[in-house]
Order: C-alpha cells, then structure tokens, then sequence
C-alpha cells in the first residue's frame, strides 16, 4: 500500500440488516459459501475488479485489497431485524431464490441468524404482515430500542466496527419536508412528537445507526437519508452514509445504454420500461403509494444522462415510463422490457427493444457486499457525509438538491469517481477525469 492514511481493517466488521428476506438472505449466504470455497462473489467488485494505480512505468493493476486494507469475508459477523420471525435458514428456503444444495453446506451458520424484533409501522408497508415487531410508544421509543439493539450486538459478538444496511422493502413515499426534515433538531422534535406522518421507520434505523457509530447504506429508494437533517447529522457524527436503491437490473441496463446514445449523438423520441416480479419486494410495490417511491429513484436516471440542456435537438421533450407489475409466478426472476424510441441521421426514426430476464437478488447481493465494505472503508479513511462515490451501486444517488445538485447516473462516469476514491484511500493518486 501507498502512504495511505486509512486505518487498517483489524478485527471484525459486524453487518446489522434490515430485513431479511430474499436480498439479503442470498448476500448472507454467498458470502458464507464463499468462506467455505463453495462458491464465488461473483459481481462483486471488491472481491473481482482490479483498478490502476500509478502511470508509465509505475502503472500497476491492482485488487482493491491490494490498494486498501479491507476486511476479509472472514472477518464479518451477520445479524438482521426483520417483522418475519423465520431464521436466515428458514428465510432462505422461503425465498426460493438458491437451490437447497447452496444452501444446506451453511445451515448451521444461518439457523444461528435469529432476526431481532423490526421497528416496523404497518401504514409504510401495508402488504406485510408479519408480528415480529417492537412495541413503540413514539418513534423515539422506536429510535432507542434500535440503539439498543446495536449496543447488544456490538457487546455480545464482540465486533470492532459495525455497518447497518437497509435491504428491506420499500416504504411509501414520504416527500422531503423542511419543517420536519430541514435540521437535526427539527427531526429529533418530530420523533419526540410521534408525526407518524413524516418520521418513517427507515428514518429510526438511520439515526440510531449514526448515533451508535454505524455507517448507514439505504439500499431501498426510500427518503431515508436523502434529507438535510441526516446530511448533517452523518456531518456532525463523522459517519459516512449512502443510498439510495441498490442498482440491479433494469436501471444497470438504462445508466449503462443510455451513454451509447448520447456519446453517438443519437436522438430520443421515448423510452418506455415495464417490469415483472413476483418477490416480496413486487408484492409491496403493488401498492400504489409504495410504487410511488421506486418510480421517483428510477426516472430520475435518464433525465441526468441525457440532458436537453446540452443537446436541445436531440434530448428536448422524450417521453420516460416506468412500470412494475406484480406477477407471483416469477418470484425473484424479474423480467424487464426497455422499448427505445430514437432518432438518427436527418431525424429519421430506429428502435431499440431489450429484454432483460434477470434474478434480482443475485445482482444485489454483490452490491450489498460491496457497499458494506466500501462504507466501512470510507469511515476507517475519515469521510464522512454523502458518499457519492458510491452512486456506482445505486440507482437514485443522493445528492444536495437544495443546492440544485445534479447527481451523477452515467454509470461509467460513476466507475471513475468509485476507482478515484479508492486510489485516494490507498494513498495513490486520484487520476482519472470524468469527462
């Protein structure tokens, strides 16, 4: 390593997730496979990509372990809440997303993951009935329970550093709101005063997370973090956090296509994306209100990407749609369908169609991965706040909209910031330009 000041990755990293269906069910179980050499993190770009350090005759191709101390997937300890009272074994059956003989090599270890009670509030998710779920009197009640579960788990599995990743399902959508949301104050009286209305559970797990010492990763579109009271609270704690919506199959397609047309100067007329699923993860977002939130993560990719203000002729008024649908069949393998309109040479109209059947919590487990490790990376470096170089995983990145930021969503402009960070965390130069 470089002359890095990142503080080395000693003892271990205890990974608290909220939720513990089928995403993080199949996280939890890669990487204890991947422990016992019974399988590979594929999609993982901590455990695969190898980023360049140096130029000329010091350019070297290294393994993100090589260029920062990183803990080993040895080195992580699980817990989870969740309102299902079901262990990650029985979860993991349940979800039907691993075969049997994937998950019975490591059953032990995931009958051990008990979830601990979710602070859960029936309004936010309406399709989910479980009864594993703390009795609170007041969202703060709801924020000192959860800290209080931290503690014990830090206590008790003897953990060095914790993350706490969000990997349950999607709240309604709970529109930023200053008077509420504007200051840490101003969000701690709201708790105080139980506004059910405007203090949503994902907002308790984030602040106990940050008064505990806790990154946060909001791997949901929820608004969770995305407002200026946790912005400063993260500030004032010195804790890095990031969100929001794991990037998995249709806006990975959408961040990574959209540059080919605008870097061949193609125009766009539509760009219609319909999806199907059937997980739990449908089945919430059948809920017009809990639709709401993922539509606004996911429409939000294009318009930064493709940008009329820059190309009027090609990018001024095309028409952007987003869809799901919740189809039991399918479960976890989520299709999705793009149906591009665009133009070429003296206007004259192409399509593009693609048809996308992937498995969704095979592609977010990887990033679940990566996120928690890069998180807990960035707080041993000292960064701390919005971490944006995080968008790579993330289908809406925050960003300061009071500011009239625009977030970044090319997904290879997203690459650079992610290998730049890295390098500046090994003591290397950031050397790379984004264009």
């Amino acid at each position: 390593m470089a002359n890095s000041t990142t503080k080395p990755a000693t003892g271990k990293l205890g990974i608290m997730v909220v939720g513990l269906g089928a995403v993080s069910t199949t996280f939890i179980t890669g990487v204890l496979m991947a422990r016992k050499g019974l399988a590979k993190p594929v999609g993982s770009t901590t455990q695969y990509d190898r980023i360049r350090v140096g130029r000329g005759a010091d350019k070297k191709y290294l393994k993100v372990g090589e260029i920062v101390s990183m803990p080993s997937l040895d080195d992580i300890v699980f817990t989870a809440w969740d309102v299902y009272p079901e262990n990650a074994y029985e979860s993991a059956i349940n979800a039907e997303v691993l075969k049997k003989e994937d998950i019975e090599p490591v059953k032990d270890e995931l009958l051990a993951i008990k979830p601990l009670k979710a602070a859960f509030d029936h309004n936010y998710a309406s399709r989910l009935t479980g009864n594993n779920v703390k009795q609170c009197t007041t969202r703060w009640d709801m924020v000192e329970q959860l800290r209080e579960d931290i503690r014990k788990f830090k206590a008790e599995s003897g953990v060095e550093r914790i993350v706490v990743l969000w990997a349950a399902s999607t709240e309604i959508y709970v529109a930023p709101d200053m008077r509420y949301h504007g200051t840490v104050e101003a969000l701690e009286n709201a708790m105080k005063a139980n506004e059910t209305a405007f203090i949503a559970p994902s907002m308790c797990y984030a602040y106990a997370a940050l008064m505990e010492d806790a990154p946060f990763i909001m791997g949901a579109p929820n608004t969770t973090v995305d407002i200026p009271a946790m912005w400063e609270l993260a500030e004032r704690k010195r804790l890095p956090i990031a969100g929001k919506d794991f990037k998995t199959g249709q806006t990975l397609v959408k961040s990574g296509f959209a540059p080919i047309i605008g870097t061949r100067m193609l125009g766009l007329s539509g760009w219609f994306s319909t999806n199907i699923l059937g997980n739990r993860d449908g089945l919430v977002l059948d809920e017009p209100a809990n639709f709401r939130t993922k539509e606004v993560s996911k429409l939000s990719t294009l318009e930064s990407i493709l940008v009329a203000e820059k190309q009027p002729d090609l990018y001024t008024d095309y028409f952007h749609k987003v869809r799901i649908n919740y189809y039991p069949p399918r479960n976890d393998n989520k299709e999705g369908w793009d149906n591009i309109d665009i133009f070429g040479w003296m206007g004259y109209p192409m399509q593009i169609k693609i048809n996308f059947l992937c498995r969704d919590s095979i592609l977010a487990a990887p990033l679940c991965l990566d996120l928690c490790l890069l998180i807990d990376l960035a707080h041993r470096a000292g960064r701390y706040g919005t971490q944006r170089f995080l968008s790579f995983f993330l289908k809406s990145p925050m960003h300061d909209y009071t500011q009239n930021e625009v977030p970044v969503n090319h997904l290879f402009q997203q690459y650079v910031m992610l290998k730049n960070a890295i390098r500046e965390m090994g003591g290397y130069e950031a050397d790379e330009e984004i264009d």
